[in-house]
């Protein structure tokens, strides 16, 4: 039985295969439309168990935001090539639509929830046989608070998601979450930066002081200054602000409203830095 373009055109619908695959599928299943489906799924997980040690180093991140609610994710594959194909890149947006609006604790969570008859796992296995490429979900955070702002980078490579404690005016918060992006902060504030992290650069301080010929009762002395420039340079608020450098993150938000400030952020970047 000769298969029909308008049956090609359903299942490539269906599930977003080339052409000749489609056409291929319906040939191997007898113009069978599920079968085909079938066919086509199989070969995804082919695919993917071949291309497992493949390094999956290009992709598409994405963030967005429900009511005080805001996600980003990274959905990787091999080449850029892919990456910037519509169809990858709308299949990032469902992602992150399904996160948005079921909002899973954990990226294990997002993976199993259903999407349109399977899991979240099951259709990056499905376009992965599309595409011939490996692809995995690499990454998926979110935050929540009273008002959220999302920001993603021209390109698709870079995004950043901060929630903050009050209502905020949209372009102070963006203001936030673009110096995010640039900036890359470590932690919020000095009280969040991690202890190990605390005690590392207290020891490089000391190290380096030593190495100048410092004075050993010179030493933590040294090494406090030289943390407290890690603290002005490494976290949110202490960081110069990326639209007025005269002025620290701290100060611009208390310029806005003096009770407003950030309490999480997350971002996500392929970008080597």
């Amino acid at each position: 039985m000769a298969v029909t373009m308008a049956e090609i055109q359903h299942l490539r619908q269906m599930t977003g295969a080339g052409m000749m695959d489609c056409k291929n599928a319906l040939a191997e299943a007898n113009n069978d439309m599920e079968k085909a489906i079938e066919i086509i799924r199989k070969k995804g997980k082919a695919i993917a168990a071949k291309r497992s040690d493949r390094e999956a180093s290009e992709g598409c991140v994405l963030a967005g935001m429900n009511g005080g609610f805001a996600a980003v994710l990274a959905l990787k594959c091999e080449t850029d090539f892919v990456a910037k194909n519509a169809d990858f890149v709308a299949l990032t947006k469902s992602i992150l639509d399904l996160a948005l609006a079921k909002q899973p604790a954990t990226q294990d969570e997002l993976l199993a929830l259903d999407m349109n008859g399977l899991s979240v796992a099951e259709r990056i296995t499905e376009r992965s046989g599309v595409t011939g490429e490996k692809m995995e979900l690499d990454f998926y955070a979110f935050v929540k608070g009273a008002y959220v702002m999302d920001y993603i980078h021209p390109g698709n490579k870079l995004a950043t998601i901060v929630a903050f404690n009050k209502e905020a005016e949209y372009q102070v918060a963006r203001d936030v979450a673009m110096q995010i992006a640039a900036m890359n902060p470590i932690s919020l504030d000095r009280a969040s930066v991690p202890a190990d992290v605390v005690a590392k650069e207290l020891e490089i301080g000391r190290e380096k002081a030593r190495e100048e010929g410092k004075p050993e009762a010179m030493l933590d002395k040294i090494a406090q200054g030289r943390l407290n420039k890690f603290y002005q340079e490494s976290t949110l608020l202490e960081q110069a602000f990326i639209k007025e450098a005269k002025i620290s993150v701290a100060q611009y938000l208390k310029q806005a409203d003096a009770q407003l400030a950030p309490i999480d952020f997350k971002r996500v970047t392929l970008n080597q830095e």
